[in-house]
Formats: C-alpha cells, structure tokens, sequence
C-alpha cells in the first residue's frame, strides 16, 4: 500500500501539495483508494481518498494505529557535516531507515563546511522515514555550535568519538548500556580540537573508540546507529 506523510492529516483532511502530486500525477490514484498516512508524530492512519486533482488530495481516515519506536529509548547523533554534502546526506538516509531520534549537525573548530541545507535533510529523512515504515520522524537540528551541544543537559549515556591515540578511549560498543538513551557526538574530517575534547570529557562525555579502523566522519555516524541498535536487539534475543 502507498504510503504518504502529512504531518496535520487530522486537522487538515489533505495531503501537502508535493504528495497530493505524487499520489494522484505520479501513483493515479483516484477516489475510493485506499492510502497509508504516517503524520510523523508516531501515527499511521489508513485513509479513502475523496476528492483527487491535481494539486489536491482529500482524504477520509479510516483507521488510527499508534506506533512508537521500536528501539524503546533516544538516539541522538551530533555530527559535524563533511565537506562533500552527498555524504552527510547519505548518512542521515541510513540512519532514519534504522532508527534515529535527534540528527545535530555541529560546528566544530575544524569544520569544513558551516553552511547547510536543513530543510535538504528534512526532506531526506521523510522519504526515509516512509521507506523504513517508520511513523515517527526524527529532529534534524539547524548547524548548532558544539559548546552548546556539550553543555545541552543531555538525559542519557553521552559518548565522544575521536581519532587520538595518545588518550585513552574504551570500546563504544562495550560501553553502551543497551535500552539506554544515548548521545554520540563525532567530529570533522580534521578531528575535534583539543579544547573541544577536553570541554566534552568536562562535561561528562565518555571518550570511545569505533574500532581499529579509521572511518570516514559519515560512516563513524552510521557505526554508532548501527551499533546502538545491535546491542538493543541483542537484549531481545
């Protein structure tokens, strides 16, 4: 079944304009078809289409079903975008098709690209969202500054994943406490700087390492996701 994202489907009744298109120029669907809703907020509705044309959809719910994140705990990535913007892209898609809470691109000492296209990102993770069967879409942040995410009172396990061999780091995915909130913040191609590090680890960052491998700023992103929700399926078996 198709299935469409309209964020105020209840109050509204539409699909927004770029869906209604794609639902009835694209799809062809017509009056009496049945369509899938998600609004983004953890609902599916299943909805009869009423009224088709084509800029507009109108639609009657059928059904409500509640569906909440199947992973039971927040997941926040603060990341710094990489230079090359189909990068960062890619991993925003990657992660909202496993499951993600909170994308927070940050701006580092070393960044390499301080302007970004958020809404871009936005619409990324609502066609991954609708990809994954997913009912709730995650907040993608504007560009925040990493001294505001360190000090942000995150409720939850907060890692800091750096490059630095000359400090210690333990294992991400020993340190995990599986089912457990959890913020990974990962730095720039050039690495956080030595006074980003030394703020995150005073403000109760855990350091951790990924592995033995070096990894690209946009997979070190897609490890952490990846490994959170490993750990959470592991407890489940």
């Amino acid at each position: 079944m198709h299935r469409f994202y309209a964020p105020d489907i209840e109050c509204a009744m539409l699909l927004p304009e770029e869906e209604a298109q794609h639902c009835v120029r694209v799809l062809r669907l017509v009056p009496g078809d049945i369509i899938e809703v998600v609004d983004g907020k953890g609902n599916l509705f299943r909805c009869k289409i009423v009224e088709a044309s084509k800029q507009k959809c109108e639609v009657e719910i059928v059904d409500r079903l509640t569906i909440p994140p199947h992973w039971n705990c927040n997941i926040t990535i603060a990341i710094a975008p990489t230079k090359n913007a189909d990068r960062l892209e890619w991993m925003v898609e990657k992660c909202v098709e496993m499951g993600v809470d909170r994308i927070v691109p940050i701006l580092c000492r070393y960044s390499e690209r301080k302007v970004l296209r958020v809404d871009r990102l936005q619409k990324i993770a609502v066609s991954a969202m609708k990809q994954s069967l997913k009912t709730t879409l995650p907040v993608i942040d504007e560009l925040t500054p990493i001294a505001d995410v360190i000090r942000s009172g995150f409720d939850g396990q907060r890692f800091i994943a750096y490059c630095d061999k000359d400090t210690e780091r333990k294992n991400f995915v020993k340190e995990y406490a599986a089912g457990g909130n959890v913020l990974v913040m990962i730095g720039p191609e050039g690495d956080f700087s030595a006074e980003e590090v030394a703020l995150s680890l005073a403000n109760g960052f855990q350091p951790v390492t990924f592995g033995e491998s070096r990894l690209r700023t946009e997979t070190a992103g897609i490890f952490a996701c990846a490994a959170v929700h490993s750990k959470i399926q592991m407890t489940k078996l």
